[in-house]
């Protein structure tokens, strides 16, 4: 796997993470029983981004370690997955 497709994959599964992982810890504004006027109640009422892009960092990073021991160190491919539906002739 060159570097190019490792970064491309990476991010990948950083980007699906992120929107898995951004409502987790949040309280909304209506939780916290602070409702700024204009927003929403559901509006995050401490958002901390940053957090929510560390942890997204290491999960991806944990799942990234996973894929490439399973596809270069282990061998998995696609060849590997049975073929649920025969070949047509």
């Amino acid at each position: 796997m060159g570097i190019g497709s490792a970064l491309a994959i990476y991010f990948i599964i950083w980007w699906t993470m992120l929107f898995a992982l951004l409502p987790v810890g949040v309280r909304t504004q209506a939780e916290e029983g602070d409702i700024t006027l204009g927003t929403t109640a559901s509006a995050p009422a401490r958002p901390r981004i940053w957090l929510a892009f560390f942890r997204t960092t290491i999960v991806s990073a944990i799942i990234f370690a996973v894929f490439y021991y399973a596809t270069q160190v282990a061998g998995f491919g696609l060849d590997d997955i049975p073929r649920f539906f025969p070949e047509l002739k």
